[in-house]
């Protein structure tokens, strides 16, 4: 997922099937006086679905598929035969999945759970028979009235354009400053391959990673791209990636505590906790561990002692270089995840 593949946000249009026409048909027995209508009905049109499944981390195939059409009705025949119902169309997308009207705004439904199902666009009624109009309104009545005609079109099915936004469902959310050192924390928890060099804004998309600590708990971790100041005004690539973390339950706030490229740990810490909640306030209230990165670095030591001095937090001192201390800051988010 950590590609160029990744793609959060799509618009698709949907077109549910229009429903067969009903059979306007006459059928004379032997010794009957007048022919009897024996015309079907015309099938429903198939539906639009949208269901949410696991597995699937993007919208990319909708940058390619915009247009879903789900099958007419069938037309009805002689001797009452009624059309077949058009098959429904079904569209799936990644849990997580926010389905919205694209033209009025309007919510329409959240994925969240494997199986979860919405109906976005209703296949069109299938219009009736003679035999059914003879069935419910008389056919002699019908006849004169002049409706049989007008009766036997199947009616068209809904269409809509839907707005699609996808919000990563996680349990940890891993964030930093730029070159914190995040992709390589997630590298070294989990089966995850992210992009890592030695510079700012490696990661260009979310990355999930399935982590496994020493008792076999397991929990799923995304690496979202690090922020800068102004992130939740647009600055960098934080503002498109943040949604990504608001449905996490814990974050892991890692900080580079070797201060390289110039960079202060303090301030660091204060920066990112202001643009968290600058975007919401709901994602700077989650709970928080906070990881002391790098601490393999010379300068890491000392800048430990004033971090915690002055930001008032104690930290978990790690090397995701090295491996050190990734135990221990496993066992406190399988601590914490337990007990929320």
């Amino acid at each position: 997922m950590g590609s160029p593949g990744f793609v959060d946000q799509a618009e698709i249009r949907v077109e549910a099937g229009r429903g067969g026409n009903g059979c306007h048909s006459l059928h004379t027995d032997k010794g009957a006086r007048h022919p009897v209508p024996d015309g079907g009905n015309g099938g429903r049109g198939g539906a639009v679905r949208v269901r949410g499944v696991p597995g699937l981390t993007t919208l990319l195939d909708f940058q390619t598929r915009r247009h879903f059409r789900a099958q007419p009705g069938g037309n009805g025949s002689s001797n009452k035969k009624h059309g077949v119902n058009g098959a429904d169309c079904l569209i799936e997308v990644p849990l997580g999945t926010i389905l919205r009207d694209a033209e009025t705004g309007d919510l329409i439904r959240e994925l969240v759970r494997p199986g979860d199902e919405v109906v976005v666009a209703e296949g069109g009624a299938g219009g009736l028979g003679n035999a059914s109009l003879k069935r419910r309104e008389g056919y002699q009545k019908v006849r004169e009235a002049g409706e049989l005609q007008a009766r036997p079109a199947g009616r068209p099915g809904e269409h809509r354009i839907l707005a699609l936004e996808l919000k990563l469902l996680a349990d940890v959310g891993i964030v930093g400053m730029p070159n914190a050192g995040k992709s390589t924390l997630l590298s070294r928890i989990s089966a995850a391959h992210p992009r890592t060099a030695p510079y700012p804004f490696t990661t260009k998309h979310p990355v999930l990673g399935m982590a496994v600590g020493p008792d076999d708990f397991r929990f799923l971790a995304v690496d979202v791209p690090g922020l800068i100041e102004g992130a939740s005004q647009g600055r960098g690539l934080g503002l498109d990636f943040l949604r990504h973390i608001e449905r996490t339950r814990l974050l892991v706030h890692l900080v580079d505590m070797a201060g390289q490229s110039g960079s202060d740990p303090v301030q660091d810490y204060r920066q990112l906790n202001r643009e968290l909640a600058a975007y919401r306030e709901a994602v700077a209230a989650k709970p928080q561990i906070v990881a002391a990165n790098k601490m393999d670095e010379p300068a890491s030591a000392e800048n430990l002692k004033r971090f915690m001095k002055e930001a008032g937090v104690e930290p978990i001192p790690v090397s995701a270089k090295t491996g050190d201390g990734l135990e221990q800051l496993i066992r406190r988010i399988e601590e914490q995840l337990r007990a929320l």
